[in-house]
């Protein structure tokens, strides 16, 4: 038997499941714990760019060049394996980023990650 971590919200519809190392996979990256973080304080979709530039002010870098950097980084390498997963749906067309489950799903996670970084301090 399989651990998982149901979406509250499929309805029974066959959206597949998140299994546990999914989700500790996703919040490996302190990037894609921020960007997560941002996201589930959204109520719907917003731009990549905004989420980007969360993540410059939080790793307290807010230049433009490292809002590109990052931009670029979410793009190709996190949005990917987020959208994979089935935490985040992205509109390639609108550059539209949301939650893709219930935020309820995802909480407790990014409350764990935000008490592991206050004891590990930020440079964990």
């Amino acid at each position: 038997m399989k651990p998982e971590t149901r979406n509250p919200n499929d309805g029974g519809d066959g959206t597949p499941a998140i299994t546990p190392t999914e989700l500790f996979r996703a919040f490996s990256s302190d990037r894609r714990q921020r960007a997560l973080d941002y996201l589930a304080a959204k109520p719907a979709a917003i731009p990549l760019g905004d989420v980007a530039e969360f993540v410059a002010l939080e790793e307290g870098e807010p230049s433009y060049d490292r809002y590109e950097r990052i931009l670029v980084d979410l793009y190709h390498n996190h949005l990917p394996q987020l959208t994979d997963v089935g935490l985040v749906a992205y509109d390639a067309e609108t550059e539209l980023v949301s939650l893709a489950i219930d935020r309820a799903v995802v909480a407790p996670y990014l409350r764990l990650a935000d008490s592991s970084e206050s004891v590990a301090g930020p440079d964990r």
